[in-house]
């Protein structure tokens, strides 16, 4: 996740965008330090990340009236999916058709 720009910072963590976007504005929110996964993140690291997930938000939304839903996701260990090995915290934004809802 090194040498990318840090968009916003707060406390324990910082937002950038995801290299491998799933949509446009996907973002991720990381804590400074190292830690493996965000189950093993401090309990001030998830509220920083919590306020940065809001901060962005309210930026996505703000530039662009497209998006009317979001995503926020995790994974935690190589078999659930987690590819670095560094926490962080998806925010994908959402569009509508740009997701298959069941019902």
């Amino acid at each position: 996740m090194g040498g990318q720009r840090v968009l916003f910072e707060h406390g324990t963590g910082f937002t950038i965008h995801d290299k491998h976007p799933v949509t446009e504005a996907h973002h991720l929110i990381v804590p400074k330090w190292h830690v493996a996964d965000y189950l093993e993140m401090s309990d001030i690291e998830r509220r920083d990340a919590e306020a940065l997930l809001v901060v962005l938000r309210e930026q996505i939304v703000k530039v662009d009236s497209t998006v009317t839903g979001f995503n926020v996701g995790m994974n935690c260990g190589e078999v659930a999916g987690q590819t670095v090995m560094h926490a962080h915290v998806h925010l994908i934004p959402r569009r509508v058709g740009n997701v298959t809802v069941d019902t």
